[in-house]
């Protein structure tokens, strides 16, 4: 056991002989922490938490009551392999959260970005790759394999259905059942999940130039109207000078085994 003299920890917390408890990370009433597991600096685990398997947690990431990070996937090709979860920097894991490691099939690791937020309940599967700034709304379920880049929000007790990519700055509505890969900032909605738009609101709030909003509405368009792989093919043959459209076509033809959630026309 390697607990930093600077480290706070609760008479009633079990921590087991080999875990690593860095300066400034606290462990609160009736916590267990494994013993592979490593706290990084600041880390805050308020009570009842349970964190096991080779599991890390980033620097003054705060973990809220009953929360339960490490424990082995929820897949039953899992045979006992020892695989990770890596958890990054300054993130907010709110009540009964659930995010297990990875399997050996799919990479061995879950990893989870810098500065998210995962509200009451929300479930992390194993695999999952999730970006920075992210936010998953009560109840939410992420299933194995999926990947989720920056600045996404997906809506309460909605479903990513397993190896799905959302792109970065998409918004998923609440309620939402999302089957298939979401182009970056995408504006989803409905129970079989649809494309209604841009994230309009997420664009500005991150003070994306009118310009580059203007061109990512004419690549929505464009998309919406033709065939949407051909299409993205054509544009990015074409090239364009707009980052945003660039990374939209990039996530289109990037490598994937899911169809596309496409754009609904609009007249």
């Amino acid at each position: 056991m390697a607990i930093d003299p600077g480290a706070v920890t609760h008479p009633s917390a079990v921590i087991e002989p080999g875990a690593t408890i860095a300066a400034g990370a606290s462990v609160g009433p009736f916590c267990h922490i494994g013993p592979e597991v490593v706290l990084r600096a600041g880390v805050q685990l308020q009570s009842h938490v349970v964190v096991t398997g080779q599991t890390e947690i980033g620097e003054d990431t705060v973990v809220f009551p009953f929360a339960s990070l490490g424990q082995i996937p929820q897949d039953l090709k899992f045979k006992g392999e020892k695989t990770r979860l890596i958890i990054g920097k300054r993130n907010r894991i709110r009540e009964y959260v659930t995010m297990n490691t990875g399997t050996e099939g799919g990479g061995g690791v879950t990893r989870v970005g810098d500065d998210g937020l995962f509200m009451s309940s929300c479930h992390v599967a194993h695999d999952v790759i999730i970006g920075d700034r992210v936010i998953l709304v009560n109840s939410v379920a992420i299933a194995g394999h999926c990947h989720i880049e920056d600045d996404v929000i997906v809506g309460g007790l909605s479903g990513v259905h397993q190896w799905v990519r959302i792109g970065q700055g998409a918004i998923i509505g609440a309620l939402s059942m999302v089957t298939s890969d979401v182009i970056p900032h995408a504006l989803v909605a409905g129970p079989r999940a649809e494309i209604e738009g841009l994230n309009l609101v997420g664009l500005k709030r991150h003070g994306v130039a009118r310009a580059e909003i203007s061109a990512l509405r004419e690549l929505y368009q464009a998309l919406s109207e033709g065939n949407f792989r051909e299409t993205a093919r054509g544009l990015h043959a074409q090239g364009s000078d707009s980052v945003y459209v660039n990374r939209v076509l990039d996530f289109i033809l990037g490598p994937s085994d899911r169809s596309f959630l496409t754009p609904r026309a609009h007249k």
